[in-house]
């Protein structure tokens, strides 16, 4: 029994190390410090390999590049650690008005996207690495005193890196000015959604399965519902054949008291409280990176696109382009699916989010705040007659396609006068 409780705080402990990893990982500082960190790992090695043979044999036949004069090399070096600095310094404070920009333009959501840019933060690592690695440098000189040729193959390392840190500058500049245009934002969340959607599609498992008279466990705490851990499952659930669902669906809200789970099998209070700890939530609904967070982005970015300040029907008609697209493929989602851990010991079945859900989360927004824009509404009802002609859709999912059709369409006849627009569009909605 002792061994029991010592096994379920390890799992704990174990569940809030991978929540930790993954904050670290997304975190803009992760790629930075291990770049930095390997800097100042070459910056020891160097010192250590100035006198062996092949380094001796290399100054000699590229004595040219070789620096011997250590007050020469104390001023290369001085004037790398500053000019780097510099670059470091102009650069991310572009990016700081970029990303300021970005949350005044489009949407706040975007700034994580933004930031957490591995290519930005493999720039900024190399910064900074390059100036420890010549703060180093400078450090053995002093300790060293003026021994010939010394440091000079490290002195020689400092300049390459100051060269490579340039021309990163230049790529840095460039990448910037394109990242945070918007077509350029919208295709790389289009891009990550349809990808997750084509995985989520290709490995559903239909779910039949009669739960109504199973046993509800209810949410010890409030917050946006993120996924369970099955590997941080108590042993007992992996020694017979358990049958677990998940009510609600990935990033939704679960207040405190609210229905969470249910069981068919009746198990110890323990283990039932193991398995509570083992389902992660979150206070951020766009934590996790599915299909259903990029798509609720596009309709935050539309929304925004459509306000007074930046009124930007451009925009709304891309993003809703590129839902149409991903709606379609949404519809086709079951919406029950099952899936088998723990050698087919563990069932877990879990809710995905329906389409009358979807329509109000993503359409009904653009619809509410586009319905006096003849060109937004167009291509609403474009979109949606396009997802309703695809037949692979689930039929329920259908129905509720054709029913926010048809309040697009009294959205239309009550918000635009002018005939001539409301023609083409409730043509459209008159088709179904």
């Amino acid at each position: 029994m002792h061994f029991e409780n010592i096994k379920k705080v390890l799992r704990s402990i174990q569940k809030k190390l991978a929540e930790l990893s993954k904050e670290i990982f997304r975190s803009i500082a992760f790629y930075p410090i291990l770049i930095s960190f390997f800097f100042c790992v070459i910056a020891v090695v160097t010192l250590h390999i100035e006198h062996i043979e092949i380094i001796s044999e290399l100054k000699e036949k590229a004595s040219f590049l070789v620096v011997r004069d250590i007050d020469t090399a104390k001023t290369i070096l001085s004037t790398l650690v500053g000019g780097v600095l510099s670059l470091t310094v102009f650069s991310f404070s572009m990016v700081m008005v970029v990303l300021n920009q970005a949350s005044s333009n489009f949407s706040p959501r975007l700034l994580p996207g933004l930031i957490s840019d591995k290519k930005h933060q493999i720039i900024l690592g190399f910064y900074t690495g390059t100036i420890l690695y010549t703060i180093l440098i400078l450090m053995s000189l002093g300790s060293y005193g003026p021994s010939e040729g010394y440091s000079g193959f490290s002195t020689i390392l400092a300049a390459i890196f100051g060269i490579i840190c340039i021309s990163l500058f230049v790529y840095f500049i460039h990448n910037i000015s394109s990242a945070i245009q918007i077509d350029t934002i919208i295709n790389k969340i289009f891009k990550q959604s349809n990808e997750s959607l084509k995985h989520k599609i290709k490995n559903q498992e239909r779910c039949d399965l009669n739960t109504a008279d199973w046993k509800v466990i209810y949410s010890e705490q409030s917050g946006y519902y993120q996924g369970i851990y099955i590997s941080f499952i108590s042993d007992y659930f992996k020694q017979q054949e358990n049958f677990i669902e998940v009510i609600p669906y990935q990033s939704q809200y679960i207040w405190k008291g609210s229905p969470l789970l249910k069981i068919k099998e009746d198990i110890p209070a323990d283990e039932l409280n193991s398995l509570l700890k083992s389902i992660s939530f979150s206070q951020d609904k766009h934590k996790n990176s599915g299909y259903l967070s990029g798509m609720l982005k596009l309709t935050e970015v539309a929304v925004r696109a459509m306000s007074p300040g930046i009124n930007d029907p451009g925009t709304t008609t891309d993003v809703i382009t590129k839902l149409g697209q991903l709606l379609s493929k949404a519809s086709q989602i079951y919406p029950r699916t099952s899936k088998k851990y723990s050698d087919n010991k563990i069932i877990l079945i879990e809710n995905m989010i329906t389409s009358a859900e979807l329509m109000r989360v993503l359409i009904q927004p653009i619809r509410y705040y586009g319905k006096n824009d003849a060109v937004v509404m167009f291509e609403l009802v474009s979109a949606l007659h396009y997802v309703s002609k695809n037949s692979r859709i689930i039929s329920s999912n259908k129905n509720d396609i054709l029913a926010e059709l048809q309040s697009l369409g009294k959205s239309v006849k009550n918000n635009i006068k002018n005939e001539k627009d409301t023609h083409p569009i409730l043509e459209i909605v008159n088709k179904q």
